[in-house]
């Protein structure tokens, strides 16, 4: 299955978006940035130190005349005048550039001017591999360090919404542990096991979740039924819910790096979705993590009015 083509079909084009981006000094993020402005995609405003970013523009050819360019060498600054462009209706979507993540978080909840609700924040990931056809999506790998069960019962609430947008009725939900039985001295099967409980008696709602699991039983039918599992969803889980920030970290990575898969991530539950990628990702990833924060802005009633919008 193709992720990019997926998300492009998905998007109603019917406005631009504005997207901030803070510390936007990166060639991956710049070219991200200038194809989806190219493809109609997004206006972009690109806050960062300007000498750079119009010196690798020009290294690598990358079209700026139709982006706006805010000079702001202090990458803490740039993450601030980003998030008050988004939070003063100036923008509508924000980006991470090279930046650290834990810079433009502290920016995103300031609790003036950012971008905080009275929801978790998390990170979403979707994600294909070509050994598989089909979509997956994984939760939380990058913000999230040791949640407990209610960090993950809203985690799940976070990335459901994102499977319905992509065309998911009704998401199977497997909550990853090592092992398939409750153990009291593994929390996060007693986590799955409470998870699931809630979800039956119609407190997570929009999907069908199932834990614990492991992996193997989670994503491959031939898997579930070796290990004798009668789920009727083992094998075929659409949403991986992580443990911890550690597993969901190495999953992102070997998927990429061992899978060749093609990734999308944001953060969710802030006022807008977030793109937010790692400072290592392709611009591949940077520009499908674009498109599916517009299509998450769409689905959770478009982007708001901007005085900046052509």
């Amino acid at each position: 299955m193709d992720l990019q083509n997926t998300l492009r079909q998905r998007i109603k084009m019917h406005q631009k978006t504005i997207l901030a981006v803070a510390a936007a000094a990166d060639e991956e993020v710049i070219s991200a940035v200038s194809r989806a402005v190219s493809e109609g995609y997004v206006s972009a405003i690109l806050i960062g130190d300007e000498p750079k970013i119009r010196s690798i523009s020009q290294e690598h050819g990358f079209k700026l005349e139709s982006m706006t360019i805010l000079h702001e060498p202090d990458a803490v600054m740039a993450c601030e005048k980003a998030v008050r462009m988004v939070s003063s209706h100036q923008a509508d979507l924000l980006m991470k550039g090279l930046v650290d993540t834990s810079i433009l978080l502290k920016a995103v909840l300031n609790k003036e001017w950012g971008l905080r609700t009275d929801h978790l924040l998390s990170h979403a990931t979707v994600f294909t591999v070509p050994a598989i056809d089909r979509l997956f999506l994984m939760s939380d790998g990058a913000m999230n360090i040791a949640p407990d069960v209610l960090a993950k019962q809203q985690i799940i609430e976070n990335v459901v919404p994102v499977a319905h947008a992509l065309g998911i009725i009704c998401p199977k939900v497997a909550v990853l542990c090592a092992v398939e039985k409750v153990n009291p001295k593994m929390q996060a099967t007693l986590d799955a096991a409470e998870l699931n409980a809630l979800q039956k008696a119609g407190k997570i709602l929009g999907c069908e979740v199932d834990g614990p699991i492991a992996f193997d039983g989670a994503v491959s039918i031939e898997a579930a039924h070796h290990k004798g599992m009668t789920s009727p969803n083992a094998g075929k889980a659409d949403i991986l819910i992580m443990p911890n920030i550690e597993a969901g970290n190495i999953l992102f990575k070997a998927v990429t790096y061992f899978a060749s898969g093609e990734v999308a991530s944001i953060i969710n539950g802030a006022a807008v979705p977030i793109v937010l990628t790692s400072r290592s990702d392709s611009d591949e990833a940077k520009f499908n993590s674009i498109l599916l924060a517009i299509l998450m802005a769409q689905t959770q009633g478009g982007p708001h009015g901007s005085d900046l919008r052509p």
